[in-house]
């Protein structure tokens, strides 16, 4: 047995109802040969994001999801900063158009935000943070850090992705988060990249399990 496999636990759960999400994290693990469950497996109810703070979000999210599933559980808390709005919507980013807003009318939200603001002062950046909690209880959490640097455009583009993708434009690739195919979007995105972190900090390795 290898040491990524030994590290890892063969199943764990993912503090989300979120389908995008859950199919993005399955995807990124997959190598490591890991059974992700989702949350909605165990219960309908969904921790109370009352943080200020993306660490600290994930954090209650994480002790949730171990709680009810008795699992190992993994938890992130992204977001979008958007510099002309001094960081906004940041740790509000699923509830910027309100409690109970979807992806369309969030991004309608940001887009009257932005109305007239030109193309050289719309940079922005999604952030992850990821928690990694052996039991509810665990006093040493695994965190990890990322960030993908881009910018909002001035009209949706694509329907793959979810949340801000189809505003989030990255210039190297002259497309949307929601233009890109699942792969390519697993390797630039700051969830990807937080989740590689945090598996390599787990496992002392970036290598996946033969």
């Amino acid at each position: 047995m290898t040491a990524a496999r030994a590290a890892l636990p063969a199943s764990l759960v993912l503090a989300t109802g979120n389908t995008g999400k859950l199919r993005e994290m399955r995807a990124i693990l997959e190598p490591w040969h890991v059974e992700v469950r989702s949350q909605a497996e165990f219960t309908a109810d969904s921790a109370a994001e009352t943080a200020v703070t993306f660490v600290e979000n994930a954090l209650l999210k994480a002790r949730f999801a171990a709680t009810h599933a008795g699992l190992p559980a993994v938890a992130d808390d992204s977001g979008l900063e958007v510099d002309a709005l001094n960081g906004v919507p940041g740790v509000r980013s699923a509830r910027f158009a309100g409690e109970n807003a979807d992806d369309a009318a969030n991004n309608r939200e940001l887009l009257r935000a932005l109305e007239g603001v030109p193309d050289g002062a719309r940079a922005a950046r999604y952030r992850c943070v990821m928690v990694y909690l052996r039991s509810p209880d665990d006093p040493s959490p695994v965190i990890a850090q990322a960030q993908w640097r881009g910018r909002i455009g001035h009209a949706p583009r694509g329907d793959a992705g979810f949340g801000y993708d189809p505003l989030f434009v990255i210039d190297a690739a002259g497309t949307t988060a929601a233009q890109l195919a699942a792969i390519d979007k697993n390797r630039l995105s700051h969830r990807g990249r937080a989740l590689r972190a945090l598996v390599a900090t787990l496992t002392a390795t970036s290598e996946p399990a033969a």
